[in-house]
């Protein structure tokens, strides 16, 4: 099958925060079920740089390199193989309003558009030099952001572990409008992971994700990443209860 859409995904920042199975559960996507680690439900605020965007192989002029900023949690869903480990978002956040309304009108996806920047100064972080990522976005008249140093090399998670749970998903849930609910594959090489240190997130967390996540998003975070990312493709999606394709989104 084709991909709907094949990017370059880099450096993904990932904070990790440890929260309530209750706070999760009413958003869940209907067929799946909240996925744990060692028993630990956790969200993930992720940014990265979203690059060489091409839907079904042709570029959009102004579109194709942008940032993005999600806040998104973790399920699973029993395939005919087993079982898919997947994520679903609770709010994702992109430059570029276009890419938000047709994300949001047609896929249901929780994009909102809002003025974006970064600072990625990674250079000879392969090598151990210390890196730093940051990703902002303005909300709400003020500027929010995400960020931390890149501490030692890149290496490859290990099977079992939280950077192998938090960075390895292959596949995409989101809720559709009549409770259904739509599933896509997202395919990529597994991913290095520098540990991060000086974490950030300065954000009104009641105002862009909702009082629940306050007293979580506000602590320190469990663990954090920073992902080297690669190329990617996602592929068209399915609804769970009916198989009817649909031309899935990044997410």
């Amino acid at each position: 099958m084709r991909p709907f859409l094949t990017a370059t995904w880099r450096y993904l920042l990932m904070l990790n925060y440890e929260v309530d199975p209750q706070v999760l559960a009413p958003l869940v996507p209907r067929g799946t079920e909240l996925d744990t680690w060692r028993g630990k439900a956790f969200a993930s605020m992720v940014g990265f740089r979203f690059l060489d965007t091409r839907v079904r192989g042709l570029a959009v002029p102004f579109h194709r390199d942008f940032d993005e900023v999600n806040l998104r949690y973790y399920v699973r869903y029993r395939g005919p193989e087993g079982w898919r480990r997947g994520v679903a978002f609770v709010r994702e956040l992109v430059p570029r309003w276009a890419i938000a309304t047709v994300a949001r009108v047609l896929y249901n996806e929780p994009y909102l558009a809002l003025p974006m920047r970064h600072s990625v100064e990674m250079q000879g972080a392969e090598q151990g030099t210390r890196g730093r990522v940051e990703y902002a976005w303005k909300h709400g008249g003020q500027w929010h952001r995400l960020a931390a140093h890149t501490r030692g090399t890149p290496l490859s998670s290990t099977e079992g572990s939280q950077e192998e749970f938090i960075t390895e998903h292959y596949w995409g849930y989101t809720p559709q409008r009549d409770g259904g609910c739509a599933e896509y594959r997202v395919e990529h090489p597994r991913w290095s992971v520098w540990q991060a240190e000086d974490a950030t997130f300065d954000c009104d967390v009641s105002r862009l994700y909702g009082d629940r996540f306050v007293p979580f998003l506000r602590g320190t975070p469990a663990s954090a990443f920073v992902a080297d990312g690669s190329g990617v493709s996602v592929y068209p999606g399915t609804r769970l209860s009916e198989g009817a394709q649909l031309s899935a989104p990044a997410a």
